[in-house]
């Protein structure tokens, strides 16, 4: 199988939009990243993990996300492929990189490969959940939201499982904490945010009722959960509802790529 098999259209920006703009296309069509364009040209990517980062510069606190272009949060995350290159070639290439891959030809995007559409054509067999779950890394409902930003950074991860005296309470990833900072820089003014920030809690913005799954869940059946509920990531729990672990699609890829 190549990646031309599997591949997928971007979502496409402007590296002259507002970040506001970014943050509102990625709400309604569900995703985590756009291509940046300009007069046909590719600038690189936008994702969330970068917008969270860019909108907790203190650097820039005065302005809103809709003062912050595209262009001051693009990276250079992705890695350009032609059409005919194998699908396993591509994980391991993905996994290395930890990106994704632009497929090109004659200098224009055919499209894209996401670690979605990796793990939806992998079929993991009667694999378990406990075989490739990562080591949970979680936070308190009273931390704050600078600190569980900080964390997501420097552990390069996009969710934070919250526990209150050990029990499970919510999660906060990092599209909470970009729409979170989003709001606090259209409502707080520059001069007052530096302070203001310090108030905001993990427990003002994580998502409550979380989905998690078991240890011994065959991971078949997480994937196809994640899939349909387009989850980036569950914790994972023991029998006694603690919790023992993360699975993400990143570390999906991981498992397929070591196995290659």
């Amino acid at each position: 199988m190549q990646v031309k098999d599997i591949l997928t259209e971007p979502i496409t920006i402007d590296k002259s939009d507002t970040l506001s703009h970014a943050l509102d296309i990625m709400d309604k069509k569900d995703t985590r990243r756009l291509l940046v364009m300009h007069n046909n040209q590719i600038n690189g990517i936008v994702t969330m993990r970068s917008i969270t980062k860019e909108l907790g510069t203190r650097k820039k606190a005065n302005l809103p996300a809709s003062a912050m272009h595209v262009t001051t949060a693009t990276t250079d995350n992705y890695s350009k492929v032609l059409s005919d290159m194998s699908v396993n070639d591509g994980v391991v290439l993905m996994n290395k990189n930890n990106g994704v891959l632009l497929v090109i030809e004659n200098d224009k995007v055919l499209g894209w490969v996401t670690p979605k559409e990796v793990i939806e054509m992998y079929p993991f067999n009667n694999s378990m959940v406990s075989e490739i779950m990562r080591q949970p890394i979680t936070i308190g409902p009273e931390e704050r939201v600078i600190h569980a930003r900080r964390i997501m950074l420097d552990s390069n991860i996009g969710r934070l499982p919250v526990l209150d005296n050990g029990i499970l309470v919510g999660i906060i990833t990092e599209h909470d904490i970009a729409t979170g900072l989003r709001a606090f820089r259209d409502l707080v003014e520059g001069s007052k945010q530096d302070n203001r920030i310090k108030n905001l809690l993990v427990e003002d913005i994580m998502k409550r009722g979380v989905v998690s799954v078991n240890k011994d869940t065959l991971v078949r059946d997480v994937v196809a959960m994640m899939l349909e509920k387009n989850f980036g990531g569950m914790p994972v729990v023991d029998t006694n509802d603690e919790v023992t672990g993360l699975i993400t699609r990143r570390c999906l890829l991981e498992a397929i790529a070591k196995k290659l």
